[in-house]
Formats: structure tokens, C-alpha cells, sequence
């Protein structure tokens, strides 16, 4: 008879901001504690996935449950961080609930960091940087992921381009017209960025500004109309097919 899968699969698996190490023992409180004891009935002794964003996924013993926390005893390491791709996704800000999106299948797909950028044409004047990273953490707990994007506070496009370092790649999405993405990215394999607009696009002048940062290439994503958010996705995806990381 074969052995059972240990931890199962079934096993619970949370973000800790705690970094993590064997015998380290954690208390739990708040949302998390509610989602263990509350919705998923953890009893004593049973176990817990826990992953930090630094030194990878380990296994956890619960011990002490009661109503409003519990400690978990942290057992052993099950598996190292991840590697992630260096790619960074520089997006306008656009409506709640898909910014939410955005930020979600940015972590799902592997992006590194994740970069707000302020445009002429951006209609979101705050933006919740907590919200999205709960919205990043949500998804690499349920997509057995080990590492986040890094979220970065929002800045303007000219600032971003004034900066940038000549060693990164930044593929901008032209409305206009651009190399097919697949084949650009494929030209400049290395460290990359994909830069994205809000709804309506980028100005005139701002495709000007971006055409003379000498890393600046742009990109077509077909010949249908994308929205933002999708714009976003997709371009990242082909990236990470062009890079080998699919």
C-alpha cells in the first residue's frame, strides 16, 4: 500500500511577513487565525504550509488553537524560493477591480516587480498599494507560488523614463504599431520591463518621450483592440514564452 502524500494536499498554506526557519514558533492572529480555526477547522497537530518570500516553503505543526489565534511550530523546510524571471511590469493605474486583476495575474505569471506608472490619461488619482499586495498574496497562496512582485509606489511616466537603467529591456505596448512582441522579445533576451497604458492609451507626446529612452522598444500586441489589463497580461505572457520560462 502506497504511503500518503505528507503534508496532504489539502493542507492549508499561508503567507507569513515572519521570516521562517525550522523550530521557529508562530502565533497567528487576526484574518489568518479566523481562516485556520474558523473556516478550515484546523485542530491541534495538524498541519500548516507556510511560505516568507525569502527562504522558501516549510511545513508547520499546529498547536495551541483557540478563537481569536493560534501558534504554529514551524517543522522543516519543504522546498527553497523560487526563482523568478527579472521582468518588471510597468502599468498606468486603472479602475478598482482590475488593477486587483492586474496585480494578481502579475504574480501568478512570475513578474518580479510590479511598477505603477502615471500617465496624461490615468483616472485613478490613489491608489491602494495595500490592497494589491493582499490581492499578490492571495494569489501566490492559492497558486503554491514562494515569492512575490516587489509593488513599488506609483510614478510618473517621465520620472520612470529619466531613470531607467540602459541594461533593461522596456517593451512599451504602441497603439500605434510596433515590432510583433514575440519577435522583439525574443531579439533582446536579458533583463526586461513591459510598459503598459491606461485606458485610451498613451498620448502622442508621451510615445515621443518614451521613443527616446534607448531601451525603448515598441511592441504590438495583434491586431485587436486590447483593454488595459489585458494588454498587460498578455504581454507578459508572451514574454515569459519568448524567455523560455513556459
Amino acid at each position: 500500500m502506497a504511503t500518503p502524500a505528507w503534508p496532504p494536499d489539502s493542507t492549508p498554506r499561508l503567507f507569513v511577513e515572519t521570516p521562517l526557519s525550522e523550530g521557529a514558533v508562530l502565533t497567528i492572529d487576526g484574518g489568518q487565525a479566523h481562516y485556520l480555526s474558523g473556516v478550515m477547522r484546523l485542530k491541534p497537530g495538524e498541519p500548516v504550509r507556510l511560505f516568507d518570500d525569502a527562504t522558501g516553503e516549510w511545513l508547520a505543526e499546529a498547536r495551541d488553537v483557540r478563537k481569536r489565534d493560534l501558534t504554529l511550530a514551524v517543522t522543516k523546510r519543504l522546498r527553497e524560493r523560487e526563482a523568478v524571471p527579472d521582468l518588471w511590469l510597468c502599468a498606468a493605474p486603472i479602475k478598482k477591480g482590475r488593477i486587483d486583476w492586474v496585480a494578481e495575474k502579475a504574480c501568478e505569471l512570475g513578474v518580479d516587480r510590479l511598477v505603477p506608472v502615471l500617465t496624461q490619461r490615468t483616472i485613478v488619482d490613489r491608489l491602494n498599494l495595500d490592497r494589491l499586495r493582499a490581492h499578490m498574496i492571495e494569489a501566490a497562496e492559492q497558486c503554491g507560488r514562494t515569492a512575490l512582485p516587489s509593488l513599488v509606489e506609483p510614478v510618473k511616466l517621465a520620472a520612470l523614463l529619466g531613470s531607467w537603467p540602459a541594461e533593461r529591456a522596456l517593451f512599451f505596448a504602441d497603439e500605434t504599431g510596433g515590432v510583433p512582441a514575440a519577435e522583439a522579445m525574443r531579439a533582446r533576451p536579458g533583463p526586461a520591463a513591459i510598459l503598459v497604458g491606461p485606458e485610451g492609451g498613451f498620448t502622442d507626446a508621451e510615445r515621443d518621450l518614451i521613443r527616446t529612452c534607448p531601451a525603448a522598444v515598441g511592441i504590438s500586441l495583434g491586431p485587436r483592440i486590447l483593454r488595459a489589463e489585458t494588454a498587460a497580461a498578455a504581454a507578459v505572457s508572451v514574454w515569459m514564452a519568448a524567455a523560455g520560462d513556459w
